[in-house]
């Protein structure tokens, strides 16, 4: 396997060049270059290479940048210092993101799901759609919390005490982990935009969902799922047939 680390701190650069040596003995390490400009030269001179390790913060600017100005046809796993949280709104956009300093764990992951992409290389044009979502990701505020109305009294509920957000009766309700329902002045269509898609996500027209709400998940028909959700009574929550597969992919994140 070929492989070209673009990294403009000398010790992280050494850091992958040793691992990937260590989970692939049988590679070989094309090139490291620490500049945005550089990488840019690189790929317009020379073929593509089997993987990319990007990181994103370079010497004269962001790596997303080689992009725009030149094809890059080859697999990238990006590598970054952003903390935990900015990192699962990232991996929501199919392309691995490997926090610093890199663990070997990690990376020898990164490289397994290379493996099973294999032929399924996304185009110049789908890698910049990922980008332009994970650059939007990193800089948009998620709602952190809603104003609810108790009685006669208003209140808010912090956005990760929701376990779920569902519809009923043209009704938006949270419910929250009080064990209680509250209803939202706003669609779940709306509320899609305002959540972390790290966190929830979105398996029919009547739920969104976040991760650790979710007790049970049983195969149904169709090739549907069957959730059972923590503190639901429904025991009809099924994910739309064709948002399975985004669904695994999202709990396999």
């Amino acid at each position: 396997m070929n492989v070209l680390i673009i990294e403009d701190e000398p010790l992280a650069a050494q850091r992958l060049e040793t691992l990937i040596a260590d989970i692939k003995p049988d590679s070989s390490i094309l090139a490291r270059i620490d500049s945005v400009k550089k990488s840019v030269q690189w790929f317009k001179n020379n073929p593509a290479p089997d993987l990319v390790l990007m990181d994103i913060q370079l010497a004269d600017g962001i790596s997303f940048q080689i992009f725009e100005q030149c094809e890059v046809n080859a697999p990238v796993i990006f590598t970054t210092a952003y903390d935990e949280y900015a990192l699962k709104a990232f991996k929501v956009n199919s392309i691995d993101y490997i926090l610093k300093p890199v663990d070997k764990a990690d990376l020898a992951n990164g490289l397994r799901k290379l493996e099973s992409l294999k032929g399924l290389q996304p185009s110049q044009q789908q890698l910049m759609q990922s980008i332009t979502q994970a650059m939007q990701m990193l800089t948009r505020k998620f709602k952190e919390r809603f104003v609810i109305k108790v009685g006669e009294h208003l209140k808010t509920l912090e956005t990760r005490n929701v376990l779920y957000f569902f519809s009923q009766e043209k009704t938006t309700f949270c419910h929250s982990t009080d064990s209680r329902n509250y209803i939202l002045d706003y669609t779940l269509e709306q509320l899609e935009t305002l959540v972390d898609p790290a966190e929830y996500f979105r398996v029919n027209r009547k739920y969104l969902v976040r991760g650790d709400s979710i007790q049970d998940i049983i195969s149904y028909t169709n090739s549907r799922l069957r959730l059972v959700l923590r503190d639901s009574q429904d025991n009809d929550i099924i994910v739309a047939r064709e948002r399975v597969q985004d669904f695994r992919l999202w709990l396999d994140r």
